[in-house]
């Protein structure tokens, strides 16, 4: 007997007619997936690092490795200002909190604090401050409420913008730092990566460290989560990602593993539920951040090593600079319409989203969401990396097989990494 529901409401055959429907929105969300918008080119050697603007959505800030720094319209998709700011590479910048000014760092051993708005006509381009420091600067970060930034190099300085010598200096005994960054939330936190493979926490109130965890490998540099203040995320040499909350740094939260080489960038969401990294395998991902693998991919021909990335303010794009001298601007939803939308238009988006949502374990829509087209070295890479994780994993299962009993404990994904947590 075939259970049926008498309710003229419900038609009979309302499942198969919905699956239908969430298997075509499927389709067409793959065949309308085309997340490249444009590439601002202007830069003469590779970009480097990039800063967004704390009040304007269409304006952007880029410092390439010869020491230029440009300022770029979004909407008109053109350069709008360029500055010879540093001899040798800009390592790092970053707007301040007002809009008003930002600053650069350079090779030349200098810190600069320039003017956002144009020099007057008949007005020479000069920075406001220039403070000469002792050793290179790697990074700089703008504290987010306060006139105060911090800068990294062999070890972390906090700066006054009135004065011309630190505050404060931190050191937990290496070599050199290669990033910092003040949280966003509870703003008298910062992280560092260095290069012993360090990532070290700082509280800004008092003079010392707070604690530090070593990986296995170098962290590049870190992002904190806009919207929980403690957890941040880290990119590694290893090619994974790594999500901590900081109140419990002995395992991070996920390991987010697709990359095939170093990560050298990540940065997230507005929302604070996903982020987006930048590799060395040419490739842009997008995590969402509770999951191991991304959500998406990004490539093109000519793209080279990803250096720098940032997702913008609004939630909608996200720009990545690479080493072929370009910026390029992406969708952050591959597939999503721009411009207004009609109001039938969006019911209907909104329909499709929740069939996908209710069919998406369904195995023929699971791979058609799924599936990516990769380059071919990114393409064997990973497949290479999966003969060589589950040799590994045969490695360790007849080690244990053919000793003691709990001789070999089992070491979870998330803790292998991880080689101590320093207090």
């Amino acid at each position: 007997a075939v259970p049926r529901n008498y309710d003229p409401a419900l038609h009979p055959f309302e499942v198969p007619r919905e699956y239908t429907r969430a298997l075509n929105a499927t389709k067409l969300e793959r065949v309308f997936a085309k997340p490249f918008l444009s590439s601002l080119d202007g830069h003469r050697d590779g970009v480097n690092c990039m800063a967004k603007h704390p009040k304007s959505l269409s304006t952007v800030l880029s410092g390439a490795c010869d020491g230029e720094v440009k300022i770029w319209n979004l909407t008109k998709r053109q350069c709008v200002r360029t500055i010879q700011a540093h001899e040798g590479f800009v390592r790092g910048m970053c707007a301040r909190f007002c809009g008003t000014s930002f600053f650069t760092v350079g090779d030349d051993k200098t810190v600069k604090q320039w003017k956002m708005e144009s020099p007057e006509y008949g007005e020479e381009e000069e920075p406001i401050h220039t403070i000469l420091g002792k050793t290179v600067y790697t990074g700089i970060d703008h504290h987010w409420k306060e006139a105060v930034f911090a800068t990294c190099g062999h070890q972390v300085d906090i700066w006054d913008e009135q004065r011309t010598s630190p505050m404060c200096s931190l050191t937990w005994g290496f070599d050199s730092i290669s990033s910092v960054k003040f949280n966003p939330i509870e703003t008298y936190l910062l992280g560092s990566c260095a290069s012993d493979r360090n990532i070290v926490l700082y509280d800004m109130r008092k003079s010392t460290p707070l604690k530090k965890v070593i990986l296995n490998m170098r962290t590049n540099t870190l992002c904190w989560n806009p919207m929980e203040a403690f957890v941040f995320t880290a990119a590694n040499e290893d090619y994974n990602l790594y999500t901590f909350d900081m109140r419990f740094l002995e395992s991070p939260m996920t390991v987010h593993m697709d990359h095939v080489s170093a990560v050298l960038d990540v940065d997230y969401s507005p929302t604070g539920k996903e982020f987006v990294s930048a590799s060395f395998d040419k490739s842009v991902r997008i995590f969402p951040v509770d999951k191991g693998h991304s959500r998406e991919v990004y490539h093109t021909k000519r793209m080279q090593h990803v250096i720098t990335v940032k997702w913008t303010s609004d939630n909608k794009y996200i720009l990545c600079g690479s080493d072929e001298m370009n910026i390029r601007l992406w969708k952050a939803n591959a597939s999503e319409k721009l411009g207004v939308l009609a109001p039938r238009e969006k019911a209907a988006m909104n329909y499709n989203q929740k069939l996908k949502e209710k069919f998406q374990y369904h195995p023929q829509i699971r791979r058609i969401a799924q599936h990516r087209h990769l380059p071919k070295s990114i393409f064997c890479q990973i497949k290479e990396q999966r003969i060589m994780r589950e040799a590994r994993r045969r490695k360790e299962l007849n080690r244990r097989k053919h000793s003691k009993p709990g001789s070999m404990p089992f070491v979870s994904e998330r803790k292998k990494h991880i080689v101590a947590v320093v207090k």
